[in-house]
């Protein structure tokens, strides 16, 4: 029998026991954690992501800081922000919402935050840390994901873990933790060939492709773990994952949906770095 696996669940249980821990650190040290948000232009997810995270920061005990620049917004103007923003005692956290404005140089951007205050964990120091195993911050949905197999109790060494998606945010970094967890890992992507040939095989799937529903239930082993990481708004405006969630779950031993699966896990990992970053800097 398929376990749905409850991101949600597990997020707000991972965000009561920041809150405690948040609160301890603050009585012990007289300081707040502090995150900035850097928002450039006025897509509409990105809009809903950075007021989800001032939600959690409230709910923990942050300092939540919010820049919302307009979308013409200069490359150095950008830059000399997070100059600022480095320097700023009370800020342990950066955070630049993606995507940037095309005008914008991506790699220049994350370079050029700390990477004692990357808590998205995409600084090369920081990814470099990760090949090596000693990053400062692991991005915040494979760290998430891992929560999530860890706390529903599934051993993965020895196991056989496939990831379809190769991106920088979850894919390369996803197959660096599976790998640490003795797991055997297969990364696919566009140009691989039989696909299904390849995801059948797996003990733990995990899908991060964006695309809607393009994992079907030909492409599942029976029990595998399914983890659906994408998230695809639909034209009828509901959103689902890159698993179609109806004919695969059957065959898994468990299985996240989506919406409420690995989503909020992000969020919660980001309140865990941004904890982190702050002890780590309190210690200096």
């Amino acid at each position: 029998m398929s376990v749905v696996i409850d991101g949600n669940k597990v997020s707000q249980e991972i965000r009561q026991q920041l809150r405690g821990e948040t609160s301890a650190f603050q009585a012990q040290t007289g300081i707040v954690p502090g995150l900035a948000v850097v928002l450039v232009g006025d897509d509409p997810a990105s809009q809903v992501y950075v007021g989800r995270k001032a939600k959690a920061c409230e709910e923990i005990g942050f300092l939540s800081r919010e820049y919302r620049l307009s979308a013409d917004t200069s490359e150095t103007a950008l830059l000399d922000l997070i100059h600022e923003l480095n320097l700023d005692s009370l800020i342990h956290g950066i955070l630049v919402q993606l995507p940037l404005p095309k005008h914008i140089s991506t790699d220049r951007i994350i370079a050029a935050i700390d990477p004692h205050k990357d808590v998205d964990g995409f600084h090369p120091y920081n990814v470099g840390g990760l090949v090596t195993g000693s990053p400062l911050f692991v991005p915040c949905t494979p760290r998430g994901i891992m929560e999530l197999l860890d706390r529903t109790g599934i051993a993965l060494a020895g196991k056989e873990a496939v990831i379809v998606g190769r991106s920088n945010i979850v894919g390369k970094p996803m197959a660096l933790l599976l790998l640490a967890q003795h797991a055997t890992v297969t990364i696919c992507h566009s140009r691989t060939k039989d696909l299904p040939a390849v995801t059948s095989r797996a003990d733990v799937l995990i899908a991060a492709v964006g695309k809607a529903r393009m994992i079907t239930a030909n492409m599942v082993k029976d029990n595998a773990v399914v983890i659906d990481v994408g998230v695809n708004r639909l034209e009828n405006g509901k959103l689902a994952g890159d698993v179609a969630f109806d004919e695969v779950a059957p065959k898994t031993s468990f299985i996240t949906p989506v919406p409420g699966g690995v989503g909020p896990m992000t969020i919660a990992m980001l309140m865990k770095n941004t904890l982190d970053a702050a002890i780590a800097a309190s210690k200096k």
